[in-house]
């Protein structure tokens, strides 16, 4: 009798929908206030999603519960079944985080009380930092779902929002550290779109608080080797802001030690953002196997 090694596999990803609610938009029509997302659009998504074939997706700017159920609805019309979704409500009353699951969540909670010291006053994560575990073979494994303030502000004090969101990071580090105080030897992953690029110190206020290690970002390009995951069309300008790191602990079961860029079929109308997506490779038990 031979034994051999199985493993169990999980992809996990990271993607902001734009605007999957009442938003104001362009439309064929012209301007328009509080229009929902154009159904060509909401097919090009679906059609990403499929392509992706993903376990677990971390969705940025969700509308209401109404359209995570809308989405979710026509996904399983599709075909394309994600029986278990959450959504985490917080200041942000337009655009939520949320996740479709094909395995059940447990301990979901949305934190929405993270506070930091800001332009001297306090204020909270915007859109708070939705928090839930899956269970695997190999044991428990927890998801901090994020989106970090945009750039857009009206404070001639912060451009681009730049110490806001540093400070987001900080205290949902710090939330991360609370919760998992020895992170070299626990299974968790920081996924989502954190409005900032890997040299930032938001970025890296998620990586690292003094000496101690946090989470490790994992690098990431599409089938071509292209590194972006927003397209700012206004100004056709091309930017990584979609992040996965992942907790030391889980490192060594990254499938290739990165990350990956889906750049399938729907990406380009879906959404000015393109996920991104890590594969988690996690052990079980060895199995006998018949010579």
């Amino acid at each position: 009798m031979l034994w051999t090694a199985r493993a169990e596999k999980l992809t996990l990803a990271t993607y902001n929908i734009e605007n999957y609610g009442p938003a104001d938009r362009m439309t064929e029509a012209g301007y328009r206030k509080d229009y929902p997302k154009p159904e060509p659009q909401k097919r090009a998504l679906r059609d990403a999603i499929r392509g992706l074939n993903a376990d677990v997706i971390v969705l940025q700017e969700m509308g209401p519960q109404a359209y995570l159920d809308e989405l979710q609805r026509d996904l399983r019309t599709d075909g394309v079944a994600y029986p278990h979704a959450t959504l985490g409500v917080a200041v942000d009353a337009d655009r939520h985080v949320a996740i479709l699951s094909r395995r059940p969540l447990q301990q979901v909670t949305t934190h929405t009380n993270l506070e930091f010291a800001y332009l001297g006053g306090r204020e909270r994560v915007k859109r708070g930092l939705l928090e839930a575990t899956l269970l695997t073979e190999a044991g428990p494994i927890t998801l901090f779902a994020v989106h970090l303030k945009s750039r857009l502000t009206e404070r001639p004090d912060d451009p681009g929002s730049v110490i806001r969101r540093a400070a987001e990071a900080t205290a949902i580090r710090d939330h991360v550290l609370r919760r998992f105080a020895r992170p070299a030897e626990s299974r968790f992953v920081i996924l989502g779109d954190c409005n900032d690029g890997k040299a930032s110190k938001t970025v890296g206020f998620l990586q690292k608080r003094g000496k101690t290690e946090i989470a490790r970002l994992l690098p990431a390009a599409d089938s071509r080797g292209e590194l972006w995951t927003h397209a700012f069309r206004r100004e056709e300008s091309y930017s990584r802001v979609d992040q996965i790191l992942v907790s030391p602990a889980l490192m060594s079961v990254v499938r290739g030690g990165v990350a990956h860029i889906y750049d399938g079929d729907g990406v380009r109308e879906a959404s000015d953002h393109r996920p991104v997506f890590v594969v988690l490779m996690l052990g079980q038990a060895a199995q006998p196997q018949p010579k």
